[in-house]
């Protein structure tokens, strides 16, 4: 057949399907790879479990908006201070050291360079006390991140923890990070109460803080990953998962079993998972931190617990954090890992 004039096949409507052919989207490999992320977004970001080495993490470190705990507003029936109006509560009969609060975020700080881990900062409103906790802000998951909607609502600053997400999603944003899915609609969810259990396997401890549309939404975002996810419903008002279970090592989770369900100890072990029991009187040793596998940062003042975690394999380093756990969360609570190493 011959070559038809310069122009016609060019100037035709067909011209983009006939080379449109040719140029063929590719699918493969999926977004999480890791030579796709480094090419695309400068890095393999995101985790993939909840031990491996930490890398990059976000802090909030505690400064004037502590002022907002107003020492006037005890309730002797709970014995803390606490506001209804402004959703905030605060462990003990007196306000806040800021001072101490400040020099243990600092320890904490200092743990997290020792281990050479990149940190970046987060900042937060006037008026939310709890901005410390920044595991609440986000979930990183393989590939990027997936921003929290809060659940607390306050109203003279119109915060109460919603409002977070404003500003963790700037920093991740800043950071080139990928934001996989900002949770919308009615849903809810903090990080707090969210568990890799493994690099296949995830959990979401359902409370009055986490529901089923917010648990819909991470789901749509991890199946792109093959990552199950578990729905685990909390006791009473528990607010998150990482006051039950923290993952320690790639085998091994510390746990306090009256916080989980019978069937949910099955399938820890079923998954071929050793759990460790914090002594029963130091559950806030729970909310410690992974920085590499066997290795974990953890509260001073569970001493029983530190040895049962040590007699596993498990090293341990201790900072105290009593003064910031006044303000209902620790360690695991103040740090949001945003990249680990994969393996």
């Amino acid at each position: 057949m011959s070559i038809p004039p310069e122009g016609q096949i060019r100037n035709s409507e067909a011209y983009y399907h006939v080379v449109l052919e040719r140029i063929q989207p590719r699918a493969e490999p999926p977004f999480q790879e890791r030579a796709m992320q480094e090419r695309v977004w400068g890095r393999q970001w995101g985790v993939g479990d909840d031990v491996g080495a930490l890398q990059l993490v976000a802090l909030h470190r505690p400064g004037d908006e502590m002022k907002t705990i107003d020492p006037d507003k005890y309730d002797e029936s709970i014995e803390a201070l606490i506001d209804d109006r402004e959703q905030w509560y605060w462990r003990d009969s007196v306000g806040p050291d800021i001072a101490l609060m400040q020099r243990q975020h600092d320890s904490l700080r200092a743990a997290l360079v020792a281990e050479g881990i990149e940190i970046v900062d987060v900042g937060g409103s006037d008026g939310d006390v709890k901005a410390v906790f920044t595991r609440d802000q986000a979930i990183s998951v393989d590939g990027g991140a997936i921003i929290c909607r809060m659940g607390p609502v306050g109203v003279e600053h119109g915060y109460g923890r919603r409002g977070e997400e404003g500003f963790i999603t700037k920093v991740i944003a800043n950071l080139g990070m990928p934001i996989l899915r900002t949770i919308s609609g009615t849903g809810l969810i903090e990080g707090g109460s969210f568990c890799f259990l493994n690099g296949s396997t995830a959990v979401i401890g359902l409370s009055f803080r986490q529901n089923e549309q917010g648990a819909q939404q991470l789901e749509e975002v991890l199946r792109t990953t093959g990552t199950r996810l578990i729905r685990v419903p909390l006791t009473g008002h528990s607010l998150h998962i990482d006051g039950a279970i923290v993952m320690v090592d790639r085998d091994k989770a510390l746990i306090n079993m009256t916080r989980l369900p019978y069937w949910f100890l099955d399938e820890l072990k079923a998954l071929g998972i050793q759990t460790i029991h914090a002594w029963p009187s130091e559950g806030h040793a729970v909310n410690c931190l992974a920085v590499r596998p066997g290795k974990v940062l953890i509260s001073e003042g569970c001493p029983w617990t530190v040895e049962r975690l040590n007699q596993a394999g498990v090293e341990t380093v201790e900072i105290d954090y009593s003064e910031i756990r006044k303000n209902g969360g620790g360690i695991h609570c103040s740090t949001l890992p945003l990249v680990r190493a994969r393996g």
